[in-house]
């Protein structure tokens, strides 16, 4: 006859492995729920869209076309970003080093650094450059960053140090916006902005919604400046934990992130207003994407995110609705059960 000892442990064994089971599945059913939301938020957007989260306390992540590469338009100045702190260690160049902005420095789709601009000209340290580049998502900022790492293939290289293969640099922002206008980028991209306004000016593009469309579907199907959603969640993931560049770099960051001033209505646009979000936007045509970092309430972590977009058809107002449901959505997944 067996112990009665015997016989209790084997049905605490048995309640232990079935409450194991019957959680595991809780958590893979809630995780698929979760899915469903998003994969049903997209559809509005009369586009693809990309999405992968992690939940960086726990590990727990999904992904929807997380592979699938997308157009970075201006989250490409994160992974800049990334690099200006790598170089800036092996001394490269300091902070506080002043750089003269000429008028062949303003490229299209500055605002910030063009309102500082006044003859005879301004000087500007690269610590506030790349922060005009982050924080105002300024491209002529950002065009001077990339030159002062070496390049679009320097950065690429950099993320492949950080064991990151999905992100690919190519491109400045004066050649990419040319690019996607179908301008004669090698002939125009070294004007000053001035000129090159009054080019455009003189020598207009189709602005009908067949031709804009046309235009998304080229920037759609190039490979170029492209990152995955899982690769920008790795990237943030790599942030947050202290290890891109080192622990201070890191920090210094994720302060400069959560000044982000752009995309109000994306990551941030449902989510408590006292929220914390440490996030870069980008925006090119038919390219809506938003990439960061949202800290839980009341202790429950943080969760990186990267919504990507191509070829969507809905005005810009819907495409980041989509992001701000997607973001809200998975908000109250782990605010409420990740563990």
């Amino acid at each position: 006859m067996r112990p009665v000892w015997s016989w209790f442990s084997l049905c605490g064994r048995a309640l232990i492995i079935f409450v194991a089971l019957h959680s595991t599945s809780f958590a893979e059913d809630s995780l698929e729920r979760l899915r469903s939301h998003i994969e049903a938020a997209i559809p509005p957007s009369q586009g693809v869209v990309g999405v992968s989260i992690k939940h960086m306390e726990s590990g727990i992540a999904m992904a929807v076309h997380g592979d699938e590469p997308f157009p970075m338009a201006s989250t490409f100045k994160l992974p800049l970003l990334v690099e200006l702190y790598a170089k800036e260690k092996e001394g490269l160049f300091e902070w506080d080093d002043l750089v003269e902005i000429s008028p062949k420095d303003q490229h299209l789709g500055s605002s910030g650094l063009t309102a500082l601009y006044d003859p005879p000209g301004v000087f500007l340290s690269i610590r506030n450059l790349a922060n005009l580049m982050m924080i105002a998502s300024d491209n002529s900022a950002a065009d001077i960053c990339l030159s002062k790492v070496g390049g679009p293939a320097k950065v690429t290289a950099g993320m492949r140090k950080l064991g990151i293969h999905g992100i690919r640099i190519d491109r400045s922002c004066q050649e990419l916006i040319l690019d996607y206008g179908g301008r004669d980028t090698a002939r125009l991209k070294h004007l000053a902005r001035d000129d090159l306004q009054e080019f455009i000016r003189n020598n207009p593009r189709p602005e009908t919604e067949e031709a804009r469309f046309a235009e998304d579907d080229r920037l759609a199907a190039d490979p170029a400046d492209s990152a995955t959603p899982d690769a920008m969640v790795a990237l943030l993931e790599r942030i947050w934990q202290g290890r891109a560049v080192d622990p201070a770099a890191s920090d210094a960051m994720m302060k400069t992130l959560i000044r982000c001033r752009t995309g109000a209505n994306r990551i941030r646009g449902l989510l408590p207003p006292s929220t914390d979000v440490a996030h870069k936007t980008g925006t090119l045509g038919g390219v809506v994407n938003d990439v960061g970092v949202i800290a839980l309430p009341d202790n429950a972590g943080h969760v990186a995110i990267a919504v990507m977009s191509k070829r969507t058809r809905a005005p810009r107002e819907q495409v980041e609705r989509v992001i701000a449901d997607i973001a809200r959505y998975a908000y109250d997944y782990f605010t409420f059960t990740a563990e």
